[in-house]
Parts: C-alpha cells; sequence; structure tokens
C-alpha cells in the first residue's frame, strides 16, 4: 500500500521536483503547446463529427418520448466523445512530442543524479535518438491498439462480455501508460523491452499508482495539458530511483 501511494502521488512529486529545479520548465515548453494544440484539435473535429452524426440519424421530433430518446443518445455520444479524445490525445499528443518528452526525461535523470551530458553534440545523433524516440512510440501505440482490439471482441460475449471489457481495458490502459513514460528511460538506455517489463512486474504497486495517477490527471479539464510533461518527469524519477544496478548494466548487451 505504501508503495502505491507514492506511484498516486508520483504527479505531485513531478511538480514539486520542476518547481525546486525551474531550469526544467523550458524542456516541458514544447510538449505542453504541443499538448494544448493536439487536444483543442481532437475535441474541434470529435465534436464536429458526433455532433454531423447525430443530425444524421437522429431526426427531429415533437413527442416528449422522443425528446428523452435524443437526450440519452447525446448522453452516450458525448461519454463516447470523451473516450475517443482521451485516447486521441494521449496517442497522438505523446507521438508527436515524444523526441521533446525524450530530451525532457533525459534532462530530469541528469538532475535527479547531479550530472550532465558530456557526449558531444552531434547532428547523425540527435536524428538518431528522434528516429529511435518516434519509431519507439509506434511500436507501443501498436500493440496497445491491437491489445484493445482484442478486448473489443470480449465485448461481444452475452452477459460477462461488458464487464469483463470494462475491467481489462482499465487494466490494460493503465499497463500502457506505464509502459509509455517508464519506456523513455528504457529507450535511452537501450533496455529490451523484456527488462522493462520485468522491472514493472517488481514494483507492480508503484507501477499501479503511477498509472491511475496519470489517468485520473489526463481527464481533468485544463490540467490535462500539464500531465505529460508531468508524468514524463515522474515515470523518470520511479526508473531512476528504483532501477537495479544491474539492470543498468544489461543495458550494454544490447
Amino acid at each position: 500500500m505504501h508503495s502505491f501511494i507514492i506511484g498516486l502521488l508520483s504527479i505531485w512529486q513531478a511538480w514539486i521536483f520542476l518547481y525546486r529545479n525551474p531550469s526544467l520548465f523550458r524542456y516541458a515548453v514544447i510538449p505542453f503547446f504541443i499538448n494544448v494544440v493536439v487536444f483543442s484539435a481532437t475535441v474541434f473535429f470529435a465534436n464536429d463529427y458526433f455532433s454531423h452524426l447525430i443530425g444524421s440519424y437522429i431526426a427531429s421530433g415533437d413527442s416528449w418520448w422522443w425528446q428523452i430518446l435524443a437526450w440519452v443518445v447525446r448522453g452516450v455520444v458525448f461519454l463516447i466523445m470523451l473516450v475517443v479524445v482521451f485516447f486521441t490525445f494521449t496517442a497522438v499528443g505523446n507521438l508527436i512530442a515524444a523526441p521533446f518528452n525524450d530530451v525532457l526525461s533525459e534532462k530530469t535523470e541528469h538532475m535527479l543524479n547531479g550530472t550532465s551530458n558530456t557526449e558531444a553534440f552531434s547532428i547523425v545523433a540527435m536524428f538518431s535518438d528522434v528516429w529511435r524516440t518516434i519509431g519507439d512510440e509506434i511500436r507501443k501505440l501498436s500493440m496497445f491498439v491491437a491489445a484493445m482490439a482484442l478486448l473489443l471482441a470480449v465485448n461481444f460475449i452475452p452477459v460477462l462480455g461488458a464487464p469483463v471489457f470494462g475491467v481489462c481495458s482499465v487494466l490494460l490502459t493503465l499497463y500502457f501508460l506505464v509502459v509509455e513514460y517508464t519506456g523513455f528511460v528504457f529507450s535511452r538506455k537501450r533496455i529490451r523491452f523484456r527488462q522493462q517489463r520485468i522491472f514493472i512486474k517488481n514494483h507492480r504497486s508503484q507501477a499501479l499508482g503511477f498509472g491511475l495517477a496519470v489517468m485520473l490527471t489526463l481527464m481533468l479539464p485544463l490540467i490535462q495539458f500539464l500531465t505529460i510533461p508531468l508524468a514524463v518527469v515522474a515515470a523518470t524519477l520511479f526508473c531512476t530511483r528504483n532501477m537495479d544496478k544491474n539492470l543498468l548494466n544489461k543495458a550494454q548487451l544490447r
């Protein structure tokens, strides 16, 4: 329970860390504005699409029961739109901001360890890191979409399908969020995904708290714009403070 609470408070701890190290804010500015643009565009197009969809399939009626049905349908469509916006914003926002989030994670780690990056600047290395980060993001998103598609099939099972899908989809989302944000540290150190899964398994309580904290803050209006850079910092603190030195040595095997 103690580890779970630490994970649940990780976003707040990340904010305190940023507040005490204001030099990191400049690395979080670009991801913040990317999130604002992506979220605004997602809400605009989703609202336009679902409004058109409702107008096309629900004809106007004067009877009271028709008005109630229309309000119920609009409520269901609104909930669906929230889900679509949530996943689209998270996926697209992370994909576009991935290189900047990677830099934020790296600077956070150096700040936490009291070290600085001693590698000489290289254009080739920079573009290599950008493509590596984007490639990792695409692979993680592909795995998540494939797993969610399989769960959707479970939803069609009578009686038990809907509750099983509801629980499993939430757990899958929590796991995806943990893999997504801790992945910046593991990918940068070139540690295999299998080792990342072992790390998450060994710290499952804190990882669950962290994933829940990210999910809840992503659902808060306006706060979600800050959530992604805060989650990057929180995940970096989580990994750096708990990563076994033996695991770091295995990075040389890749």
